[in-house]
Order: structure tokens, then sequence, then C-alpha cells
């Protein structure tokens, strides 16, 4: 079986994590094939059935492609081979910032207050709305123009056949008539008619939603459906196994995937994060209207006007609900971007950035992440371990590059093989079966001068059971060679003079003559990036297709504590209970195929951990889709970079560590927002609610309540630039409304007790009117609901032992100065202010403080307390969460898998 073949994993084809765009795609190919022609005037069924000499011709090219003037001309014509645009939109940015029920709110306050003749207070509701959708939209915009551009810092290549010769070329520079080579891994760019074939399978889910590779020939077929066109490769198919070589006949939204992405909807799927955000934005929304209802009722009975009471209480409602929550979120996540891109961390989806903060478990590669990632050929040994130049003769013809020619090869061991050294002189490649991850291994057939030969080499574990007449000795050397913590590729070879083709079926009754021995050093810095994913609670775990031996030397090198190691063979007759038992408890998996791969990441999700999956090649192409997390290189695989979430531009663990705790701190600044608007919102708004029902006057007009609103969240907006406690950031944290909840009924009374004071102290000592009460409050309320900020933003003493970012400090001290200068401004009259005593300000001073002093020690208790503890939102939440999550979060087609560049 090739990648995807796996039925264990059906559930979860490429993509599983988009069933919506799989459905789609299944119930409308089929007509797409019969009726729409191609930019020559054929149809998809007439090119699969025409000859080859009849494509070429229609296509005005030859086995040999386009020159570059050809192509370029081409390319003018017919525009690139993409297949939506990822222009930003700037009206669009702006329409959406008013899909949100709290805007709406605001909006028809404005317009209430505006026809009633309040001008004072619509002016003050308008620039809330002003402030809420401006920040909104410059965020927003500067995230899509920060997608935009990371479509094209991911670039994909095609090899095609340019003026005679191969070379890469960007893959939205393909046109109708180029000619272009395909490997296993790779995604194929454009609709393709095949010339030649090499054991070619495809995986063609995306579009039939069958997990098993179809195989591929150049044979023309007659067939209308997918499944019978094996003489096309489609766009956006994956190449599971085997090589070849097509023309391609269509790009773009020509193609059969391009017809169907543009016709998938817009909308793109939320995550977990948005999904909290969501809740809690509805979980205020009707606080706010039940202490509407009850305010407005409470005045009629009082023989209130109509009016002054409506206005009051949509004042009070507008003052409970987070108008910049989205502007705080925004605003942290464009930060977090921009910090990320700084370290070389690109992120598809800015909401991605809070899933990488979430993982708790790492599962990884060896090569290049715990290693240098460069392979060096440094022995080659016959099976008693003696050098031997024969064995590095009979290795260079089983290579992906033609052995008479040399040149650069695509195979990192085979590069190594190759570097350095000539061509093999009198011999003749006549035929070849690619690697794949299942035979693990490569063979070829050449005509030496001695006769034909089957050369064979790949993983000693395959090649020994297909070889007669093992040395003793070879078990013996093999082992050494491990315990060295070496690479290892056996080489066997057999006569071959009756074959004049080559199959898998071939490769038997072969004599063992060596071993190639290449080294990949332990990574200097790598100790270090372990112990900082340690200091973050991230589990390490290993996914190799490695010799066991090999893995534990690296991890004993870098002083990876491992509690035990498994092979792929052990793993194989395992059932789902034991398989989970196994991946929660060991720390190797060594000789893994792809399915098992994924398998281990869907187990250990379903211990309920985030996992994230870090992987740069074709076989990791399942596990980064079954991963919360799938985590890529720059460098990768095709398939394994439109797979991945997040894709880095240095393969190393420190910057992986940095975008963890950068996706950490965006939560938990994010949290303290929403902390304080269950509190300190809360409770002024309680405070009102309470007032209204027994004064005589309304405790604050509506005016003053917006007024004191905008203020106050105008200095949250330093929140998303403060510091976050380190002790934060070792533990992912959740969304937990269970938890908030409790907060708000715990905070907010607290924050009332102190309005309740205040209104004692305005009318039993300084027996204010109506005026000088509503000014009092406005001040005592502004200071004592934005000061809170430096208690809730930590679970430490706050400024002794954990200091707020100056522009926190400075924006909350600002804000209150603005306040107190507005109450005693020429402009505060109109206001409905008037300027306060001294004296007034002193007990300011002083039930401030003890409103923070009592806020403090209310803290302590709360988070000592065992059952409110097991409620904070870093309590890792259950697998059903993230299932739920994967099978939703995929459906959009910007996240189809085909190159990010093609989807310009």
């Amino acid at each position: 079986m090739g990648v995807g073949q796996s039925r264990r994993c059906r559930r979860r084809t490429p993509r599983d994590r988009r069933r919506g765009t799989t459905a789609a795609a299944r119930g409308g190919v089929e007509s797409v094939i019969v009726t729409a022609p191609s930019p020559t005037g054929l149809r998809r069924r007439d090119i699969a059935a025409l000859s080859l000499d009849d494509v070429l011709t229609v296509l005005n090219t030859s086995v040999d492609g386009l020159s570059t003037d050809d192509a370029t001309a081409r390319l003018t014509a017919l525009g690139p081979n993409s297949v939506r645009s990822h222009a930003v939109n700037a009206w669009a940015v702006l329409i959406r910032q008013f899909n949100n029920a709290v805007l709406v709110l605001l909006a028809a306050t404005a317009v209430l207050a505006y026809f009633i003749g309040d001008s004072t207070q619509a002016s003050i509701v308008g620039i809330i709305l002003f402030v809420s959708v401006g920040l909104g939209f410059v965020n927003e915009y500067r995230a899509e123009r920060a997608t935009a551009a990371l479509h094209s810092a991911i670039t994909h290549e095609a090899l095609a056949r340019r003026d005679g010769q191969f070379r890469r070329v960007d893959v939205t520079a393909l046109v109708p008539g180029d000619v272009i080579h395909l490997e296993m891994g790779e995604l194929v760019p454009a609709d393709v008619r095949l010339i030649d074939t090499n054991e070619l399978e495809c995986n063609e889910s995306i579009l039939t939603g069958e997990s098993t590779p179809a195989e591929k020939s150049g044979e023309p077929a007659d067939g209308a459906c997918v499944d019978d066109a094996k003489a096309i490769a489609f766009m956006g198919t994956v190449v599971s196994a085997g090589e070849a070589t097509g023309v391609v006949y269509a790009t773009g939204a020509n193609t059969e995937f391009g017809r169907i992405a543009t016709h998938l909807g817009e909308r793109e799927p939320e995550t977990d994060f948005q999904v909290g955000l969501r809740r809690f934005s509805y979980l205020l929304l009707r606080v706010a209207l039940i202490l509407t209802a009850v305010i407005i009722v409470t005045n009629v009975l009082l023989r209130r006007p109509l009016i002054d009471s409506a206005l009051f209480g949509l004042a009070i409602a507008v003052g409970i609900t987070p108008q910049l929550l989205p502007a705080v979120v925004s605003t942290s996540l464009a930060t977090g971007s921009r910090r990320l891109a700084k370290l070389k961390v690109l992120v598809k989806r800015l909401v991605c950035i809070e899933d990488l903060g979430d993982i708790d478990i790492l599962v990884t590669d060896k090569t290049g992440t715990l290693t240098e990632g460069r392979i060096d050929l440094v022995d080659v040994v016959d099976p008693a371990g003696r050098r031997s130049e024969a064995v590095l003769r009979s290795a260079l013809l089983a290579t992906d590059v033609d052995p008479s020619a040399g040149g650069v090869s695509a195979n990192e061991l085979d590069a190594a093989l190759w570097r350095g050294r000539e061509p093999v002189p009198n011999v003749t490649r006549l035929a070849t079966v690619p690697f794949d991850h299942v035979r693990r291994a490569t063979s070829a057939l050449v005509a030496t001068e001695c006769g034909r030969v089957l050369v064979m080499k790949g993983a000693p574990e395959q090649m020994l059971v297909r070889c007669v007449d093992v040395p003793v000795a070879a078990s013996g050397t093999l082992a050494e060679l491990f315990s060295n913590g070496r690479r290892v590729v056996a080489v066997a070879s057999r006569p071959a003079d009756g074959l004049s083709r080559l199959t898998p079926a071939d490769e038997t009754g072969l004599r063992l003559q060596g071993f190639l021995v290449f080294a990949d050093n332990p990574k200097t810095a790598a100790r270090n990036s372990l112990a900082q994913l340690a200091g973050l609670g991230i589990e390490m775990k290993i996914a190799t297709g490695d010799n066991p031996k090999v893995a534990e030397k690296v991890c004993l090198d870098l002083e990876l504590r491992s509690k035990g190691t498994v092979v792929g063979a052990e793993l194989e007759g395992m059932d789902d209970v034991e398989f989970r038992a196994a991946a929660r408890n060991h720390t190797i998996f060594a000789r893994i195929s792809p399915e098992q791969k994924a398998r281990l990441v869907s187990e250990l999700r379903r211990t309920g951990r985030s996992v994230g999956f870090m992987g740069d090649g074709v076989n990791d192409a399942l596990a980064l889709h079954a991963a919360d997390v799938g985590i890529s290189v720059d460098t990768a695989a095709d398939v394994a970079k439109d797979a991945a979430d997040v894709v880095l531009l240095d393969k190393d663990l420190d910057v992986l560590a940095a975008g963890v705790a950068e996706g950490r701190r965006i939560f938990a600044n994010t949290i303290k927002y929403v902390l304080m608007g269950t509190s300190s919102n809360f409770g002024n708004m309680f405070s009102a609610a309470a007032a209204s029902a027994v004064l005589p006057f309304l405790p604050m007009l509506p005016s003053q309540i917006l007024l004191n609103n905008l203020l106050y969240d105008t200095s949250q907006l330093a929140i998303p630039m403060d510091r976050v406690d380190d002790d934060q950031l070792h533990a992912p944290s959740h969304w937990n409304i269970a938890f908030i909840r409790r907060f708000m009924l715990t905070f907010g009374p607290i924050s009332s007790l102190f309005d309740f004071l205040t209104f004692g102290l305005m009318l039993g000592v300084l027996r204010a009117g109506p005026t000088e009460f509503r000014t009092g409050w406005f001040v005592e309320s502004l200071a004592t609901q934005t000061l809170i900020i430096f208690a809730i933003r930590t679970r430490k003493v706050p400024f002794l032992r954990s200091h707020p970012a100056w522009v926190l400090v400075i924006a909350t001290l600002s804000v209150i100065a603005a306040g107190i200068a507005v109450t005693l401004s020429p402009w505060g009259v109109h206001l409905g202010f008037r300027p306060l005593p001294w004296q007034f300000f002193a007990a300011l001073v002083a039930l401030t403080i003890g409103y923070l002093v009592l806020a403090e020690a209310t803290k302590v208790m709360f988070y000592a307390d065992p059952m409110r503890l097991a409620d904070q939102p870093h309590r890792t939440r259950g697998p059903e969460h993230r299932v739920h999550r994967r099978a939703a979060r995929f459906s959009h087609p910007d996240r189809l898998p085909i190159p990010p560049r093609v989807l310009r």
C-alpha cells in the first residue's frame, strides 16, 4: 500500500479534515467533467481518449515542451495557474465588521438617541461604534494582507521542460502545453495528460472521496469519470507512488479541481478560539438583555418617562457588552503574527496562533529536527564490515539518477551518495521501480559489460528478507553500525539476463553485497530547544522510519529522557486499546509506516491531549492531517506543506518553542480583557440597575455611562502588548465559560460593594444632588474598573512579583486623568457633570485602595479553591471538542490540498 491506502485511516483520508470539500467534490465532479470544455475546445473525456500524438497536436506542443517565449505568451493570454485570487478587498473587510450583535446594538442605540433629540448620547455611541469598527477593520485588513503575503512566501515549484531542458518553475507559471515531471510526494499542479509512467499511483480522494490510490498509465482510456481516466493526473491529487512525465492541458479554474473549488463557499469555519469568543459574547449579551428588561420595567413602574428609561436601559446593555473584544482579539493576533513572522513562523490563519499555543504533545521526526539534516556518506562496507568499493558502485546504479549521467538527486540519501562522484561508465539503465514507503527500497535493471543485473538498495530489514544465503556476520555488522547512531542502507543484486522489464515481484532471490553507512549528527542547539519545550509543558515523542537504535542514540546524545521504544512491527498487531497505551507510555516510535504515524497521532488525541505533529515528507502527510496542529517547513514536500497549519522557515525547535509561547501569550492577554469585562463591567452595571430602582433620579445619564465605557475600553487596548507571567506559559489554556461565569459572580459583587459605598459617601456625607452624585460615581467607577486590571492580569502580587508593561500602566493612568479632566472642563457641563470638592478625591483614593486590597485578597482565595482551580481555563479539554473542530475546520477551499501559491 502507498501513502493514504490504509483502510483504518479511511475516515481521515486526505483530507478528512476537509469533509465538506470531499462531499462537495463527490457530488459534482462527474457532471463537471462531462460538460466543461478545456481552453483547447475539447472536453475532458476527449483528452483522455485521444492518442498522445493527437493531444500534443491540439496543444501545439511536443514531448520536448515549450520554449520560454511561447510559455510566456500563453501565460499572458490564459492567466496564471491559480484557482482563486487572494487579493484583499477593503470594502468586504469593512462590511464584515458589522456582522456583530454588539455593534448592531450600538448602532440601534445611536439611531434611537438621535431621533429623540439626544445628540450628545448619539455622538458618544457613534464614537464607540467608530472606534470598534475602525480597530477591527485595521487589524483584519492587515491580517488579510499578511495572509496574502504568506501565500506568496510559501512557494511551490514544478519540474517543467522549457527550451528542451527540465527546470524548476513556479506552479503559477505553468501553461497548457508544458511538459512536466511528477515524482512521489508531489501535488499534481495542473490537469495533465500522461506521456510516460513508472508505477505511477495518484491519491484522488479530493475528487472521488476514495482513499485507495488510482493506478495511472500513458495509454488513452475511454471514460467520462475520474476513475476511468487512467491517462490523466488531476490538479490537487497526490502522487503516492512512482513517477511520470505528462503534458499540461488545463490550468487554474479550468481544471476539474478549480471548478469545484470556485463553487465552494467562502466562509471559513470557526476554531475553538473563535467559538469561545462567541459564546462569551452571548453570555454577556444575555445578561445585558435581562438587566435592560428589569431596568425598563422598574422605571416604568416608578412612573418615570419611558424614553429616558429605555435609553438608560440600552446604555446599561451597551456598558456590559464587550464592544472592543473583537478589536482586542484582532490586535492580539495581529501583534502575535508580526512577532512570529520575525521568528520565521508562518501561520496560515491568524486564529491558528492560538491552536499552536494549545499543544501539549509534540510528535516529530528525527532528521533535520533533532539532527543537522545533512546526510553524509561516511563508509561503505561488505557484510563482514570491511570497506568495499564494489558495494558503492552497485549502489550508484540503484538511484533516482541515471548512473551514466550522474547529476543532482532529489533524494537526500542518493544526493549524499553521488556527492563528489563521477558517472558510472559502461552501464545503461533499462528500468526502475521507484522508492515507496511500503517496500522502503529502490531497484534498477541495468545493462553492464557482464550482462543484465538487478540492483536493489533499501532499509536493511526489508532487504534481508529478499536475500538468500545472508552471511552470518551481517547481523553483527548491522548491530554495531546502528549502535553508533548511523543510518544504514543495504545493497543487494542478482543476475537478470532474462528480464526486459522490472516489477516489484522481481525483487527476490538477491544476494547481499553490503551496507552504505550515512551520518546525520545531532544538532548542537537541539538540547536547549528540547529544554525550552519541556519548560512549556510539551511532551516530546519521536516518530521515525529509522532504526530504533539510531533514534535511541540521538535521544541519548541530546539528553532527551525516553520512556521506552516501540517499533512498527509491534504496533501492527495491536488493537486500539493496546495501541493507545503504547502511544501514551513510549517516547520513540521507530520503523513505523505513514499510516502508523497517523494512527499514533489519532490515539494520542483520544486520550484528551492536544497533539502537534512536525514533519516534512510525503510519509508525514497523513499524520499532519490527523494532528491538532500540523507543522512543516518551507523546504518540505508539497503535500506536507499543504497539510500543515504552520510552516517554519527554519526547521528549528527553537522557532517552534517561540511560536507555542506566543500562542499562549495571546490567549492569556485575551482572557485578561474577558475577566475585566466580567468583573468590573458587570459590577458597575448591576450597581446602576439597583440604584435606579431606589433613587428618585437616574444614577448616571445614558451618555455618561457610554462615555465611561468608552474611556474604560480605550485603556484596555493596551492589553495585547502586556507582559505575561512565565508560569502562564507552562501549560496550554482553553476557554471555560463556567470558570468565567464564576469569576463574574465572585468579583462583580466586590465592584458593586464599593459602588454602594460611593453612593453612601455622596448622599450621606457630601449631601450631593443628582448632578454631583452622577459626577462622583462616574469618576469612582472609572478609577476602580480600570485599575483592577493590575490585580486581574496576574495571579501573583501585582508590581512586586509581576510587572505590567509600561504601555498598560500609562494607558490606564491616562484614561483616569482624562475622565477627571472631563468633569472639571467647560465641556463637563454639557455632559451633566459638575466639579467635585477635594474631600471627594481624598475619599476616592481611600476607596480605590480598599477595593484593590479586597480584590487581591479575594483573588488569592479564589485561586486557592481546589474546585475553582479545576475549572480554570488551562484545564485540558476532552477529545470530543477537537474531533468536532477537525470535522468542520477544513471545509474552506483555501484549505484544499493544492499548493498555496495555486490559490494565489
